[in-house]
């Protein structure tokens, strides 16, 4: 934070999303790697242990990376990237990944569906012009938690998956 805002930068919330007390920041950064740049790109917040970049497959090749598909976090041997900020540059040596698909979930709607963190179960999408089931979907339980799934654009677009639609656990 420090190197890319300025010494003591904190980020300023700029929308809420709907897990309680993270956001989207009005920070953004440049994603820069010798092939392509992206600008503008929102930060995420609060901040995490460490730094990390989840972008979509089809960004990816954009950049000219070869991002894994991982759980979020787990950014061991994934490539780097530099990002740009208004004050300076970090170069990663690694943290580009793709998220796997998942649902956060609470205790009390684990229980209702029967499933514990870090279990996969199937969705449906209810589109009748582009029907999709999702396999593999990583189950994340946390107190904390609110209902929500988490695809990326390759695949809610690929399946007409708008975000507040409703889908079905299978």
């Amino acid at each position: 934070m420090d190197i890319l805002f300025g010494s003591g930068y904190q980020l300023r919330p700029y929308k809420c999303v709907r897990q309680p007390g993270q956001y989207a920041a009005e920070e953004t950064v440049d994603l820069v790697t010798p092939k392509a740049t992206f600008n503008n790109v929102r930060v995420l917040g609060p901040e995490r242990k460490e730094t990390q970049v989840e972008i979509s497959l089809t960004d990816a090749l954009k950049i000219g990376l070869t991002a894994p598909v991982r759980d979020s976090g787990d950014i061991k041997g994934s490539p780097g990237i530099t990002l740009m900020g208004p004050k300076g540059m970090v170069v990663l040596q690694k943290g580009v990944i793709v998220a796997w698909r998942h649902i956060h979930m609470n205790l009390e709607d684990a229980a209702k569906v029967g499933v514990k963190d870090r279990d996969f179960v199937r969705v449906r999408s209810g589109s009748d012009t582009r029907p999709l089931v999702l396999e593999k979907v990583l189950v994340r339980v946390d107190e904390s938690f609110v209902l929500e799934m988490h695809l990326d654009t390759d695949e809610a677009n690929a399946g007409m998956i708008a975000n507040g639609d409703l889908l079905e656990i299978i």
